[in-house]
């Protein structure tokens, strides 16, 4: 089974090296809204562009321009700070604060040197922007430096077109050590400051569980079909539901990438898996006791996430024989860095 923190195991072996993120324009996020705001309302709705911050930089500047607590502010994901990116942020404010007038950080002022924010557009809303209340993500990558077999990485691409990626939890999931806090918080050690880093933590705990069943998975080549006593996930939905046995109609809607089979985020209840599925999950999480239990104690219910990422749409070009223009967008919660991964092996240091 998979050590804490140990890289993820892929189904084929990258046929390229090279660098992800030779600056943060090489990584481009624009967020997929699934709700825009209709104009009126107690929230005021920003649509912010970011460049060397973190989505929770942008919501604490956001309750200082608004005179507000840190709570009054929401957004639907968070992004990474080594990027360009554009998302949108609710804030629970008076009527009269008006964006506008707000101060922008300057570089080398509040913020680093190299880092800047603008807003987009503004508008009221009658509620909050809530958490994963989104349609998913566009990204506008390019991968540098590149070494390997050219005709292979094509092939790649194309099967990664075609049938997916195993849908790890990419390295943003886990942050700046927040693995090992989670290991030592929910082991006895210290417990976090304040109910954002609890949030933080208990997701590197469920994505630290599920990234080493998903492991596994892919070493007994099975990732991305359906077992008896699998979970089944309906593709583009939340939707789940049992397989006790997998006949010729199942087999052949996990082919057309119709329904995916999961695995856990860990919590309190039933997962409802069974027979190899649930054998195989319950070995895993022996291994991984500390969180397990740690988990449950904190109260987090029992859910499901599909194994497989399937881009919704994926276009990539060659603009020089070492640098690759890819063009992706996937759902909510789902990592672009799983498909470079699955892609190039990045370059040390990166």
């Amino acid at each position: 089974m998979t050590a804490p923190g140990n890289a993820p195991v892929w189904p084929w072996e990258a046929p390229l090296q090279g660098r992800l993120k030779a600056s943060p324009e090489d990584f481009r996020v624009e967020e997929l809204p699934a709700t825009l705001p209709d104009g009126a309302g107690e929230h005021l709705w920003l649509e912010i562009e970011k460049r060397g911050l973190n989505t929770e930089d942008v919501a604490v500047w956001i309750a200082r321009s608004a005179g507000v607590g840190r709570g009054a502010v929401s957004y639907a994901g968070r992004k990474d700070r080594h990027a360009v990116t554009r998302q949108w942020f609710s804030v629970a404010c008076a009527p009269e604060v008006d964006s506008a007038s707000w101060a922008v950080p300057k570089p080398g002022e509040a913020i680093a040197a190299d880092a800047w924010l603008r807003v987009c557009r503004h508008a009221r809303h009658a509620r909050k922007l809530r958490t994963g209340h989104l349609a998913g993500n566009r990204f506008t990558l390019r991968l540098r430096e590149l070494e390997g077999d050219g005709d292979m990485a094509e092939q790649v691409l194309e099967r990664i077109r075609a049938g997916g990626v195993p849908a790890y939890f990419g390295e943003q999931r886990f942050g700046h050590a927040n693995r090992e806090r989670a290991y030592d918080w929910l082991g006895g050690g210290r417990r976090p400051r304040g109910r954002n880093q609890r949030s933080l933590l208990l997701s590197a705990a469920r994505a630290e569980l599920f990234n080493a069943v998903l492991a596994e998975r892919v070493r007994r080549g099975d990732w991305d079909r359906i077992l008896p006593g699998e979970r089944v996930n309906l593709d583009g939905t939340g939707s789940v539901f049992t397989a006790e046995s997998v006949d010729a109609e199942l087999e052949a809607r996990a082919a057309r990438l119709d329904v995916h089979p999961t695995g856990p985020l860990w919590g309190r209840g039933d997962p409802g898996t069974g027979g190899e599925v649930r054998e195989l999950e319950d070995a895993v999480a022996a291994q991984h006791e500390v969180l397990v239990r740690g988990l449950e104690a904190e109260g987090l219910k029992a859910a499901r996430r599909a194994l497989r990422l399937v881009p919704r749409s994926m276009e990539w070009e060659w603009e020089t024989s070492r640098v690759l223009r890819l063009q992706l967008e996937l759902g909510p919660g789902e990592y672009a860095t799983s498909v470079v991964e699955a892609l190039m092996r990045t370059s040390a240091g990166e």
